[in-house]
């Protein structure tokens, strides 16, 4: 048979079960118009009234509680026990029969949702081009689509006027997963019908079989007004079993068929929200950048960071270019290559006056007239001084511990004993603890510079044996000592 010979007998097949449904067609044909018609009138009156009533302040990037987002829809058309792109089916002529349903849909963004749906109805085919009008002792089916729940992700392809302020048209794909329950009757040759609603299941007293499938579709909605939607859609169920029409006859085939519906669809919550089916996210962006107020927050934004700028350029500024801004410096006007501290004042460790990058002696306080040296050379003396709370060395007893190092070392029959002591601030358990540091940081000065570490050995005292009286400032300084005891 060639493929003219098809179409033409795939044509006069339509006519012929069109013409048995003809009914059935003229009621859902009756449905979808009246809906049209009905909501139309709505859509007329709601235009204005909509575009006035978009919220303005919805954001694109706001969340979903911005927007009504649940829809609930009822839908009616036409169930056939195939489907569009063909496969094998065990009856020679299908039936067009009356189908109805509901959806309950949870839009989730812009292009996607889930959507619970449920139908009924009726799928019915016979044997009529078939030899005889008998095919595998059969002449005809009709099942009873008791119930068929499904739950599919809805994605919104494309949309007519994306470019438009406001959609009015959605391009949908639909598939997700399903559970049915059926009975079917079967005629047999001798016109005898059979009803085996009761009889499934395996003690044979079950009313229905039960099977899952997966459901495939298309569609198309039209807005009519901000609430209400006209949906047009083809869905495709593939079931998980070759029973649908009564009849196992193709191998290992499974059945199917397929819904083409018309409905229409409410928008549920708030009217004061506008619905996420609608939003055109490109004109919201626009809306958004060219908003007067979001356009003073920026002028006012502008006018902070230029602010900020200047701050920061006035903090950074140093006249005297010693590495220390203005706003810190402490002495403003310090000469070039002078190295200064952190305060930008000029580094004196001896502090007598001249600084260090002038003084020829920096660690020793001295006069101007020698370049920072002293008059005289500084005697040894037996004690080492810190600093208030401090097992710190001073740069001060550098010299001296240099001169005791030196001293060690050239004799080999010399030993140490470093005795260290505190003054009478604090408790007596941590002044004795500071006291042990002191000692042990000068040990730790002499061993460094060569000195056998067997030959030293350190004690504390802690605040025990004050050399001066620990009621003033002076006396307490004098007690914050190591001692050099020689053996």
């Amino acid at each position: 048979m060639n493929i003219l010979q098809k179409l033409h007998n795939l044509k006069m097949l339509t006519i012929k079960t069109m013409g048995m449904n003809y009914s059935t067609i003229k009621k859902a044909v009756a449905f979808s118009l009246v809906a049209v018609l009905g909501f139309t009138a709505v859509n007329a009156q709601d235009t204005t009234a909509n575009k006035a009533t978009m919220n303005p302040t919805a954001k694109v990037f706001g969340g979903r509680g911005q927007y009504r987002t649940w829809s609930f829809g009822l839908n009616a058309g036409v169930l056939a026990p195939l489907v569009f792109i063909g496969g094998s089916n065990d009856f020679t002529n299908w039936d067009v029969n009356l189908g109805y349903g509901a959806t309950l849909r949870k839009q989730l963004g812009h292009s996607f949702g889930l959507e619970l749906g449920f139908l009924r109805g009726k799928l019915s085919g016979n044997n009529t081009n078939a030899v005889g009008g008998v095919q595998n002792g059969l002449k005809s089916f009709e099942t009873e689509l008791s119930y068929s729940g499904s739950i599919m992700g809805v994605v919104n392809v494309a949309t007519i006027d994306f470019l438009r302020r406001e959609n009015s048209v959605n391009f949908l794909v639909k598939a997700g997963y399903g559970y049915s329950g059926y009975s079917y009757k079967l005629t047999d040759a001798n016109d005898v019908t059979t009803d085996y609603s009761g009889k499934y299941g395996t003690a044979g007293n079950e009313s229905h079989i039960n099977k899952q499938f997966i459901p495939v579709g298309v569609g198309v909605k039209f807005k009519l007004s901000d609430r209400v939607n006209f949906d047009l859609g083809y869905n495709m169920y593939f079931l998980d079993g070759d029973d649908l029409d009564g009849t196992y006859a193709k191998g290992t085939s499974k059945d199917k068929w397929s819904y083409g519906y018309g409905g229409i669809e409410f928008s549920l919550g708030s009217s004061a929200k506008p619905n996420l089916d609608w939003v055109n996210p490109v004109a919201m962006m626009y809306d958004e950048l060219k908003d007067p107020t979001l356009r003073q927050e920026v002028e006012a934004l502008k006018g902070r960071v230029s602010t900020i700028e200047t701050n920061v350029s006035d903090l950074s500024k140093d006249s005297d270019g010693d590495g220390v801004p203005d706003k810190f410096d402490k002495c403003p006007n310090t000469e070039a290559g002078i190295k200064v501290d952190g305060s930008g004042c000029p580094l004196d460790v001896d502090g007598d006056g001249i600084p260090d990058s002038k003084d020829a002696c920096p660690t020793e306080k001295g006069t101007a007239e020698l370049n920072g040296c002293p008059a005289t050379a500084s005697a040894v003396t037996d004690n080492i001084q810190f600093e208030f709370d401090s097992s710190v060395l001073r740069t001060s007893a550098y010299p001296t511990l240099d001169r005791m190092s030196a001293e060690l070392k050239s004799n080999p029959n010399m030993h140490m004993e470093l005795d260290g002591f505190a003054s009478a601030e604090g408790t007596e358990e941590y002044n004795m603890q500071l006291s042990k540091d002191r000692a042990n940081s000068v040990k730790t000065y002499l061993v460094n510079s060569g000195v056998s570490a067997n030959k030293i050995t350190t004690k504390g005292f802690g605040e025990t044996r004050p050399i001066a009286s620990n009621a003033t400032e002076e006396g307490r300084e004098k007690n914050r000592r190591v001692e050099f005891v020689k053996k």
